[in-house]
């Protein structure tokens, strides 16, 4: 078969191709691996300093390398085409986001400018493919206008903190990261007359949660090969992958695509919105649990584990387990109350742990955090899933 090289964007949603299977592309599974290296170096600049203002710095980070992979994830979801011109941009696009890794280390400071303008250029060839795919699709202009204005100020503030000293750079940055996170808030009209699609989109989030979650198990396997094995890092290791293990079970065991799927048959985008930012939080804790497993594994003595370590690892984990809870009780992943109030007594035991925890070891820390989530996995499985109609029991 010939391929067609030249292709017009076409709208990949609607028109009765919700029922139609879809699943990420090749070239989306390439993309993905940029943001492997790009999440991996986040984690690095995070286990430097996991004091609070060094998990700030990193959470500041963090939200720009997400959004950008946010935003390339919801084009393609709509508007993918497999020809030459979106082959070229999407590798364009992967040399913006390997730039902003590259800059992540002293991306507040002396790599700023480096940062600023990676994150700018991703940010450009995304408002091109809108204004590419508006043109072609008048269905789609409204929406496809729309991103593009208010992501094309958002770029602008981005490149014009370049010529701005700091502190005052980071401030733009926020204001243009404030402009990108509304702009789809206001567009929810033109959402729901192009929803997106209910099956892709929940397996391009998951594949995402895999990554971050893969920085746990490196983190595992970094912290043993370390240092010099013994009964307590080998009990921290086994601790913090089952720790890793139980999130991605009691995620992955109740994901589903129903946010997508009542936004398109109610109108009503409330749960889409609270699916796509909650998300965020969830993938924050996470990346940020795996360099708590590797501080513990590092420090499995007899010595009490510090508090930055203590803390970083129990506010990481209870930030995945509120993330789940708010998921949870808004019906963006499976509805049910019980599930809700078991994801916040979690959040409560563990952030207990952070607080009284002064004398704990650090092989004490991580297996009540381990300890916690087999429960939850458990809970769940004794509850099972109940009917459609009895959900939310």
């Amino acid at each position: 078969m010939t391929r067609q090289w030249l292709q017009p964007p076409r709208l990949r949603v609607g028109e009765g191709e919700e029922g139609q299977p879809r699943h990420a592309t090749w070239l989306e599974l390439f993309y993905d691996l940029v943001f492997v290296v790009a999440v991996s170096q986040l984690a690095h600049k995070l286990s430097d300093d996991v004091s609070l203002p060094g998990f700030l710095s990193f959470a500041v980070l963090f939200i720009p390398v997400w959004w950008a992979w946010i935003g390339t994830t919801f084009y393609a979801n709509r508007f993918d085409t497999d020809d030459i011109v979106r082959r070229v941009i999407m590798g364009l696009q992967m040399l913006a986001i390997a730039s902003l890794a590259v800059n992540v280390h002293h991306g507040l400071g002396e790599s700023s400018i480096g940062f600023a303008l990676a994150y700018a250029a991703s940010r450009v060839m995304l408002i091109f493919e809108y204004l590419w795919a508006g043109w072609h699709i008048p269905k789609a202009r409204p929406l496809t206008n729309r991103y593009a204005f208010g992501f094309s100020i958002g770029a602008l503030l981005w490149l014009i903190s370049v010529f701005v000293p700091l502190p005052f750079r980071l401030g733009l940055w926020a204001v243009g990261l404030a402009i990108d996170f509304a702009t789809p808030l206001s567009a929810g009209k033109y959402t729901l007359q192009i929803p997106p699609h209910p099956e892709h989109l929940p397996e391009r989030f998951g594949l995402f949660t895999i990554i971050v979650l893969g920085e746990a198990i490196i983190a595992v396997v970094n912290g043993i090969s370390d240092m010099d094995w013994s009964s307590l890092s080998i009990g921290a290791a086994v601790l913090g992958f089952t720790t890793a293990f139980s999130l991605w079970w009691i995620y992955f065991e109740n994901v589903e695509g129903s946010a997508l799927e009542k936004a398109r048959t109610s109108g009503r985008i409330l749960g889409l919105q609270v699916w796509l930012y909650i998300h965020l939080p969830f993938v924050i804790g996470l990346a940020a649990t795996g360099v708590g497993v590797e501080h513990i594994i590092a420090s499995a003595s007899t010595a009490a584990l510090p508090t930055p370590e203590r803390w970083l690892i129990c506010g990481s984990v209870a930030m995945c387990y509120f993330s789940l809870a708010v998921l949870h009780r808004t019906g963006v992943i499976f509805f049910c109350k019980a599930r809700t109030r078991h994801r916040l007594w979690a959040v409560g035991v563990v952030l207990g742990v952070a607080i009284a925890g002064t004398q704990l070891l650090p092989i004490t820390v991580i297996a009540l955090i381990a300890a916690v989530g087999i429960v939850q996995v458990s809970l769940d499985l004794y509850q099972g899933k109940p009917e459609p109609s009895k959900a939310g029991v």
